[in-house]
C-alpha cells in the first residue's frame, strides 16, 4: 500500500506542476489530492498506520528525497531552447492547436495529453504527420528542432499578454496621410489583374502583375500573411500576418506602398473592410487569435476605434478562454460583417452603422468554425465547422442560421466554389482535410428546395489533406489541391473536374513536375488555386522549404496545359494568392 501511495503522490506532483504550483503551495495541493482520493483512512487503525507512513514518505518527497525521480517526469528546456521552441510552435503549430494548446482543427496538446505519449512517439508525429491532415515537418525542421518541439508540448504553455487599446495605439503608424496620397493611379499596371501573393517565411507580400507575370513590387509585412482583402474601391489591399501585424497597401503609387500599419494582437488571421453603400473604405475590421477579440479601425488609416472581446460560452454552454476569430466577410446589402468565432461555434453579425452603440446578433452553429464563403447569390454564407464535420449556413437576410450540413471529416473550403450542377442546380463545393472527397452542397432553397442545404454529391479528390477548392463563373473546371497529404506525389498534385460532365471523372495533374524546379529535400506542395481577372488562367503556388526554390505555376484553364512558370529568387515559400478583382467582388 505504501507503494500505491508513492505512485499517487507522484501523480499528484505531476498534476501540480501542470497547474504551475511550486513552493509552499505544492505540498498542500498534493496532500489534499491524496486525502480526496483516499479510502484507506476509513479502514481502521491498521490502514491509518499505512496512511501515516505514506504521508511521511510524501513529506520526504516534497523535501527533496524523491526530487530526482519526480523531476525525471517533468520535461524541461533551457531558456534558449524554450524560446526557440516557442517560436517554432507559433510559426508551425498554433494555428491548428491554439496558443493555449486547447485544440481546434488540430488536437488538444495540453501537458495532460502529451505526457501520455512518450517522447519518441511525439517526435514521429511531428516528423511524419498524421492521416487526419497534419503535415509532416521532417522536410523543413531539423531533428534537433523536432526533438525540442516534442519536449515543449509536454510543458505547461505560457499565457501570452493581453493586447488592448494602449498597445494598439503604440503600434499604429500612418506613413502617408490620406490627403497626401495620389489623387489618381500613378502607374499603368492593370490593377484588376494584380495578384497579392503571400511569401510565408519571409514576412512579405509580392504584388505580381497578372498580365506580364512579373513581380511589380514586394512589401514587408507581418509574418506569414494569412489573407489579403481588397477595399470596395479596389485601391487598397489589407494584409494581416499571423503575428497580428496589419498593413494597408496603396496600389495607386508607382510601386505598391504601405501607407499605414498597426499590430492588432499577438496572433491573427482575418481582416475585412466595409462594403455597404455609403461606407465604402470607411472601416476595416481585424480578428485576432490572441487575444480573442476583434478591432474596428478607420479604413484609410487603420486607427483603432473599438475592440470587442470574443470570450464567452460555446454552443454547449461551457466557457472558453481562447475563442479565436477565424474568418470575417462583409455583406454588401447592409452595413454588416459576418464574424466567425472558432472555438465557441458562435457567428456574430456585427452592425457597423453605429460603432459607438454597436449591435451584434449572435448565431449558434457548431465547433470549430474556420473559413467559408458566399453562395452564388451572396445571401447565404457557408462556413466550415471543422471539429463537428459540418458546414454552417447563415441567412444574412433574416440574420438566422439556415442549416447545419453534415459532411465528411474536417471540411476546409477556403472560400469554396460555386457552380450550377446539371441535376441539383446551384451548389457550393468544399474539399476536406480529413477525407479524399469534394462535397457539393445544394444552395437554392427557392427553386431546388429538395436539394438545398444537403450534400448532394461527393466527388473523388486525389487525396485528403486538401485546403482549397476553386472555380470561376467563366470556367468549366473545378480544381482541388491536397498540400497537407503526407504522400509527396499527392501533395504536389491537383485534381480537376469538368463541371459539365462530372461523371467523366477527374484528371490529376502533378503541378510540381511541370515547374521544372531542381530536386529538393522539401515536398513542393501545390496549394491554393486562384483565377486571373478574366477567368481563363488558374495559378498554383509551389510551397517548398525556405531555403529551396519555389515557384508559381500558371495553367491555361481551358486546355489544362502549362502556360507559364513564375520563378524568381525572391519568391520564397509562396502560399496564398489573391487576385484583386476576384477578391474585391468575392468571385469564386
Amino acid at each position: 500500500m505504501i507503494l500505491i501511495w508513492v505512485i499517487r503522490a507522484r501523480a499528484a506532483t505531476a498534476r501540480a506542476h501542470d497547474f504551475g504550483l511550486t513552493g509552499e503551495t505544492l505540498p498542500v495541493f498534493i496532500e489534499r489530492t491524496l486525502e480526496r482520493g483516499s479510502e484507506m483512512k476509513r479502514r481502521g487503525s491498521q490502514v491509518k498506520g499505512f496512511y501515516l507512513a505514506a504521508s511521511s514518505i510524501l513529506a520526504m518527497a516534497v523535501a527533496g528525497a524523491f526530487a530526482p525521480a519526480f523531476a525525471a517526469d517533468v520535461p524541461t528546456l533551457s531558456a534558449e531552447q524554450k524560446a526557440s521552441a516557442s517560436k517554432l510552435y507559433f510559426e508551425r503549430c498554433a494555428g491548428c492547436h491554439g496558443i493555449l494548446r486547447k485544440g481546434a482543427t488540430g488536437k488538444n496538446l495540453e501537458p495532460a495529453n502529451m505526457l501520455k505519449l512518450n517522447h519518441a512517439r511525439l517526435e514521429n508525429i511531428i516528423s511524419y504527420g498524421t492521416d487526419g491532415g497534419m503535415v509532416n515537418f521532417d522536410d523543413i525542421l531539423t531533428k534537433e528542432e523536432i526533438s525540442t518541439l516534442a519536449t515543449y508540448v509536454q510543458m505547461t504553455p505560457d499565457v501570452p499578454p493581453e493586447w488592448g487599446m494602449k498597445d494598439m495605439m503604440a503600434s499604429w503608424k500612418v506613413f502617408v496621410e490620406p490627403k497626401d496620397r495620389p489623387k489618381k493611379p500613378m502607374n499603368k499596371v492593370n490593377l484588376k489583374n494584380v495578384f497579392s501573393v503571400t511569401l510565408r517565411d519571409t514576412g512579405e507580400v509580392a504584388l505580381i502583375d497578372g498580365d506580364t507575370k512579373q513581380i511589380w513590387g514586394i512589401v514587408k509585412t507581418g509574418y506569414a500573411v494569412h489573407i489579403s482583402r481588397v477595399s470596395k474601391s479596389g485601391r487598397y489591399v489589407y494584409v494581416i500576418g499571423r503575428d497580428g501585424k496589419l498593413d494597408l497597401i496603396d496600389m495607386w503609387y508607382e510601386k505598391p506602398t504601405v501607407v499605414a500599419t498597426i499590430k492588432v494582437g499577438i496572433e491573427a488571421r482575418s481582416v475585412e473592410t466595409s462594403k455597404f453603400k455609403g461606407y465604402e473604405d470607411k472601416y476595416a475590421i481585424a480578428g485576432s487569435y490572441w487575444p480573442p477579440q476583434y478591432v474596428i479601425t478607420e479604413g484609410d488609416t487603420l486607427k483603432p476605434l473599438k475592440i470587442m472581446s470574443t470570450r464567452g460560452q460555446d454552443v454547449d454552454g461551457e466557457y472558453h478562454p481562447e475563442p479565436r476569430v477565424a474568418s470575417i466577410v462583409a455583406t454588401e446589402d447592409k452595413p454588416e460583417w459576418v464574424v466567425n468565432i472558432k472555438e465557441t461555434g458562435m457567428i456574430r453579425l456585427v452592425d457597423y452603422s453605429d460603432i459607438k452603440n454597436l449591435k451584434e446578433t449572435t448565431i449558434e452553429s457548431a465547433k470549430f468554425l474556420h473559413d467559408g464563403g458566399w453562395d452564388s447569390t451572396k445571401r447565404y454564407f457557408l462556413v466550415a465547422a471543422n471539429a463537428s464535420n459540418k458546414v454552417a449556413v447563415v441567412d444574412t437576410k433574416t440574420g438566422k442560421l439556415a442549416a447545419l450540413v453534415d459532411t465528411k471529416p474536417i471540411p476546409h473550403p477556403g472560400r469554396g466554389a460555386n457552380f450550377k450542377h446539371p441535376t441539383f442546380g446551384p451548389v457550393w463545393a468544399t474539399s476536406h482535410l480529413g477525407a479524399d472527397v469534394i462535397s457539393l452542397i445544394g444552395t437554392d432553397p427557392a427553386k431546388h428546395k429538395q436539394h438545398a442545404w444537403k450534400v448532394v454529391a461527393e466527388l473523388k479528390n486525389h487525396g485528403s489533406g486538401s485546403l482549397f477548392v476553386k472555380t470561376h463563373p467563366k470556367s468549366n473546371n473545378l480544381w482541388a489541391d491536397a498540400p497537407l497529404n503526407p504522400d509527396q506525389e499527392l501533395a504536389e498534385s491537383v485534381t480537376v473536374y469538368d463541371i459539365r460532365n462530372l461523371a467523366k471523372g477527374p484528371e490529376v495533374i502533378n503541378i510540381a513536375k511541370l515547374a521544372g524546379l531542381p530536386e529538393s529535400k522539401a515536398i513542393k506542395r501545390a496549394v491554393h488555386a486562384e483565377y486571373n481577372a478574366t477567368g481563363d488562367e488558374v495559378w498554383f503556388s509551389l510551397w517548398a522549404g525556405k531555403t529551396e526554390a519555389s515557384a508559381i505555376v500558371v495553367m491555361d484553364d481551358k486546355t489544362r496545359k502549362l502556360k507559364h512558370v513564375i520563378k524568381d529568387p525572391k519568391l520564397i515559400t509562396p502560399t496564398g494568392k489573391f487576385n484583386i478583382l476576384n477578391t474585391q467582388h468575392d468571385i469564386y
